[in-house]
């Protein structure tokens, strides 16, 4: 049951449609951008990918170094200690590395179709060891004392999540890693509940549990506590294998309404909405049965990661809640979704 209204433009961005940021690299992929609305227009806060241009038989890819500085890493495809069957993910004598470096990027548009890059607004990349393997799927929180960034620190050691405050994406209060690992998927509340702050979160627990949505508050949106599990995988389903959350929840008379991710055993990427009380928002009024939007356009079924759709930012404008998400891990896209569509899609569950 596929919901969504796609721009006839997509994709918006393709990787050859920016200059590599780092030097020496290319740009692989430009994935799942943060969203938010300044100086009347829209932003995107970017995860853009890149890595060294690869040599026949190698596999090269950079890493922040205990200095700060790139280092290249290149092992030979043909070694046998050495895993590549996953496009992400390589494991070479027992140790994971990403075949690609990310940071965040933004781009700004006046018509929500023709993006482009303010020389103004620099980059955020990765500091510190904890970002060694670089910094992730940004979503934005837009409040009333500035704009609160969540995303995924990646490391040798741990994948957790960040926190970074701005009030002008120019000067960057950097709070470090407030859920510690496995943890990412972190999309806070824009206003506070009750006299605290909440947010989703998504640890992993392999041996029990699973790739849940979790939900915990806040006094300070740093120290996070009272920690409970509102939504987990279902079997047999579009959402079976892990669920996280998408970008901020949005506030209807109905409830907290939240865009999900859900994938399934084979790694197909579908959206899917969860409702939640207005009061309570760890009491989970309706979840959809079917996904909301799927991966049916040619551009989300192949790319450098296939059949997935994938989002962490929106904004929205009376009944519209206009999404940019990633397409196959490679490409941006936007569609738009009516609030009152999707409840009354849940209402019917």
């Amino acid at each position: 049951m596929d919901i969504a209204k796609r721009s006839t433009e997509n994709p918006l961005l393709r990787p050859s449609d920016l200059k590599a940021g780092i030097n020496g690299m290319e740009i692989t992929c430009l994935l799942n951008p943060g969203v938010f609305r300044m100086n009347n227009k829209t932003w995107l806060l970017l995860r853009v990918a890149e890595r060294p241009q690869q040599i026949k038989d190698k596999i090269s890819f950079p890493i922040y170094t205990p200095a700060g500085t790139i280092e290249v890493l290149s092992f030979d495809k043909n070694d046998s200690q050495l895993d590549a069957t996953d496009p992400r993910v390589i494991l070479y004598k027992g140790k994971n590395y990403l075949t690609t470096l990310s940071y965040l990027r933004l781009v700004c548009s006046d018509d929500d179709l023709h993006f482009h890059e303010d020389p103004a607004y620099p980059p955020i990349f990765g500091q510190g060891e904890l970002e060694a393997f670089g910094i992730e799927d940004c979503r934005v929180a837009t409040m009333e004392d500035g704009f609160y960034l969540t995303f995924t620190e990646v490391s040798s050691v741990a994948v957790g999540v960040g926190l970074i405050a701005t009030n002008d994406f120019q000067h960057f209060d950097r709070k470090g890693m407030i859920f510690p690992p496995h943890n990412k998927d972190c999309a806070m509340f824009e206003e506070k509940i009750g006299g605290m702050y909440y947010a989703f979160h998504r640890p992993s627990s392999p041996e029990l549990g699973g790739n849940y949505i979790w939900l915990a508050e806040s006094p300070d949106r740093v120290h996070w506590g009272n920690h409970k599990c509102v939504a987990v995988t279902r079997e047999g389903s579009w959402d079976e294998a892990r669920v996280g959350a998408g970008g901020a929840p949005i506030k209807t008379s109905e409830g907290w309404l939240e865009i999900y991710h859900g994938a399934s055993k084979n790694h197909r990427y579908c959206l899917g909405a969860l409702l939640l009380d207005l009061k309570d928002p760890s009491k989970v009024l309706a979840r959809s049965i079917e996904p909301i939007m799927e991966p049916i356009a040619e551009y989300e079924q192949t790319g450098f990661f296939g059949n997935v759709v994938f989002t962490n930012g929106h904004y929205v404008q009376g009944d519209t809640v206009k999404i940019f998400y990633g397409a196959s891990d490679e490409v941006i896209c936007s569609a738009e979704f009516s609030i009152t569509e999707i409840l009354n899609s849940l209402k019917k569950n």
